[in-house]
């Protein structure tokens, strides 16, 4: 499976906050969780792949630091959305 517009759109509108958002906080973190999870199986498979290791480990610092703002502006938010990620935080 590769991760390509179709599957961006479905994230998009999924955890859009209201019709036509892509910049919200929860929308960008949700995005860079799919694309995390795409690159964590690709790595399994291509486990030589150092570029995308790396460009995986920066996606991980980018999804914190749009997590870090969210939980100190608006903590219900972050809760819900971690809930909605599976993310354990």
């Amino acid at each position: 499976m590769e991760f390509d517009a179709a599957i961006k759109l479905a994230v998009v509108q999924e955890y859009a906050t209201h019709p036509g958002d892509t910049g919200s906080p929860e929308v960008q973190a949700a995005v860079f969780t799919a694309r995390i999870r795409y690159l964590t199986g690709h790595l399994k498979t291509h486990r030589k792949d150092h570029a995308s290791r790396r460009g995986l480990l920066m996606m991980v610092g980018k999804r914190a630091t749009i997590l870090r703002y969210l939980r100190n502006t608006a903590p219900s938010r972050y809760s819900t959305l971690v809930g909605r990620l599976g993310l354990r935080h």
